[in-house]
């Protein structure tokens, strides 16, 4: 009897929860620490099985334990939470042992050592997180952060099991905010992104982070103190239930904060993991700012590049300009028509394409051949000029292509063609449009094939020979009327450049003037200073059908007839064949501005200037006269 009653006062005076319970699930006698630990009456207890109260996640594993302690008849030990009357659930380390139908078993509250544990771990696991993180934004270029700042928010709001997190910014002035980078879990909408929101929806909230530098915490809506009615009402209708606002201190300002919610269950926020939120926003902030001050610095290299590739054009531009100047000095001119066609022969004389040149007698054709073969890889050898309209049609094909001794009477040596001199250089063929159709046929194979045979021999030659053709002739109308070949005109035409008229280039003419008087003052023996302006006016409203060679004529016929050192210049009186009937729009339409021009003095508006004579308005003068190239010469 003394030792039931020794036995029953230790069972009502241990911490523990002491329990005998029968297999079929109900307890049989609890003592009074189960009342004091769980908040139940053990009437409440034993009126229900105790698998009632087990945690639905641990079911299996009691249920398991029960099992194996009823086979295998020992002492077992496991772990299960139980569910307190205020809803909450405790950790409960089990000892039990079997006794026939009967079961005894002493349960320790761990709830305390549980929790440590799991915080221990969710502190660890966040410090890998934070590590991993760190790692994955070092050296990001600009064009990843923000992807790399959405996916370490997703990790954060994976980590916490919570609905939306988001990185927020204040906007200068401190009077409104935007969401800058948003995830969320699924079926929850996004606060709207990139959207000024007044400061005046979290004025609460936005005055203690700010001003005070403070964390914004709260569990549940109603935690809320009553100053802070107008940012309860603005996370109510966001549908908010719990919320933690940490602002992310850069330099001296909080501009940023990291916005943590949860929407669909309230939740308690881990007050130690805090500052490491912290820090982590930190991160996110600085390698924000870092990717924009480094695209501000990609866009001011960006600019700098671009101004040094537009100063190096422009110094390409103008190193071309004074190339053309130095290396075609044969060649005068600064019109833009002129400096076109030499660019055109700088481009193609690296090639072995062939050239033809079209222009009117005397505007230079030859001395932009021989341009084109100084600039090509076979300058080293001479250019090999060949005058088509100067060799009777019976001796073409020898001149060309050469001859056997006998092939003809009067043949009495073998002579070496031109295309035979030209092997490995260039063969300068002028006026092509001369050359008699029989030879025509033998030219085409030659361009084709690179082969020929003298003539009078049967056997074959071959020939490296670049050829550059020109003509004065209007060849494609020779071609439709059947005059020239059309597929020899094909194969010469690959790549023409046309000389302008010297009447279209006008602004060249003084430099023009200047060039041959220097080259007949050494000549002639005279020195020249000075051109009367009426003079060089009339020189520039002349047509020039002669061209340049005309000109050339006209300057040394007038430094030979000048008595000192002024030019006395002739300019040719227009024969009848140059009279504007004969001429071409541009031609006629200039001939007349000039005529008006000169009646006029060259006053181009007011009371009888040239505009009203022509009935223009001064500015469409004006404009017709730089497209004709018209300008007066001053001295």
């Amino acid at each position: 009897m003394q030792k039931t009653e020794e036995q029953d006062q230790f069972f009502n005076i241990s911490l523990d929860l002491l329990c005998i319970a029968k297999t079929d699930g109900y307890f049989l006698r609890l003592n009074p620490a189960w009342e004091k630990i769980l908040g139940y009456t053990r009437e409440e207890l034993m009126a229900k099985r105790f698998f009632d109260f087990v945690h639905p996640d641990d079911l299996v594993r009691s249920q398991e334990a029960l099992s194996a302690l009823a086979s295998q008849q020992e002492v077992i030990h496991f772990e299960n939470r139980y569910r307190c009357k205020d809803g909450t659930y405790r950790w409960l380390e089990w000892t039990s042992a079997p006794a026939g139908d009967r079961i005894y078993a002493v349960a320790r509250d761990v709830t305390e050592h549980k929790l440590t544990d799991e915080a221990l771990q969710e502190r660890l696991s966040f410090e890998q997180l934070l590590s991993d993180l760190s790692a994955r934004f070092v050296n990001i270029p600009p064009d990843r952060v923000d992807s790399e700042i959405e996916y370490g928010l997703r990790q954060v709001l994976e980590f916490f099991q919570v609905d939306r997190v988001g990185l927020v910014r204040t906007l200068p002035g401190k009077s409104a905010y935007q969401v800058t980078h948003e995830v969320c879990s699924a079926n929850v909408p996004p606060v709207p992104a990139g959207v000024e929101i007044p400061l005046s929806k979290n004025p609460w909230a936005y005055e203690k982070m700010i001003m005070k530098r403070e964390v914004v915490a709260f569990s549940r809506l109603d935690d809320l103190p009553p100053e802070a009615k107008e940012d309860k009402k603005t996370w109510g209708e966001w549908g908010i239930r719990s919320n933690v606002n940490i602002p992310i201190l850069v330099g001296e300002s909080i501009d940023h904060l990291i916005a943590i919610n949860s929407v669909k269950k309230e939740r308690v926020w881990p007050e130690a993991l805090i500052p490491r939120l912290q820090l982590l926003g930190e991160i996110f902030v600085n390698v924000l700012e870092r990717g924009q001050d480094r695209l501000k610095l990609e866009k001011r290299f960006q600019e700098i590049e671009t101004l040094k590739q537009r100063l190096e054009n422009e110094n390409i531009y103008l190193r071309e300009e004074v190339k053309l100047l130095v290396e075609h000095s044969e060649i005068v001119g600064e019109s833009s028509a002129m400096k076109h066609v030499l660019a055109q022969a700088e481009q193609v004389a690296p090639t072995d394409s062939t050239v033809l040149i079209l222009g009117e007698t005397g505007t230079g054709k030859e001395l932009l051949a021989r341009a084109i073969h100084k600039m090509s890889s076979r300058k080293d050898r001479p250019l090999i000029t060949v005058n088509c309209a100067s060799l009777p049609p019976t001796l073409m094909e020898s001149e060309l292509f050469g001859r056997e001794k006998g092939a003809y009477t009067g043949a009495m040596t073998r002579m070496v063609g031109r295309f035979e001199l030209a092997d490995r250089s260039t063969l300068f063929l002028d006026e092509i449009g001369e050359i008699p159709q029989e030879v025509q046929s033998k030219l085409l194979r030659v361009l084709e094939e690179g082969r020929f045979e003298r003539l009078g021999s049967t056997k074959s030659l071959q020939v490296n020979v670049r050829i550059i053709a020109a003509t004065n002739r209007d060849i494609e109308k020779d071609v439709k009327e059947g005059r020239f070949r059309k597929d020899l005109y094909y194969r010469l035409n690959v790549f023409p450049i046309s000389i302008p008229p010297l009447r279209e280039r006008s602004e060249d003419i003084p430099l023009l003037v200047w060039a041959f008087i220097k080259e007949y003052e050494k000549e002639i023996g005279k020195r020249i200073d000075s051109i009367p302006r009426k003079s060089m006016e009339a020189l520039q409203h002349y047509s020039w059908p002669g061209n340049i060679r005309e000109l050339r004529n006209v300057i040394e016929h007038a430094m030979i007839v000048s008595i000192n050192t002024t030019l006395s210049v002739s300019v040719p009186r227009p024969e009848p064949s140059e009279t504007p009937e004969n001429l071409d729009l541009e031609s006629i339409e200039r001939t007349h501005l000039l005529k008006v021009l000169e009646k006029t003095n060259w006053r181009i508006s007011g009371s009888g200037g040239a505009a009203e004579v022509l009935g223009l308005k001064r500015t469409t003068l004006q404009s017709l006269m730089k497209r004709l190239g018209i300008q007066r010469f001053r001295d």
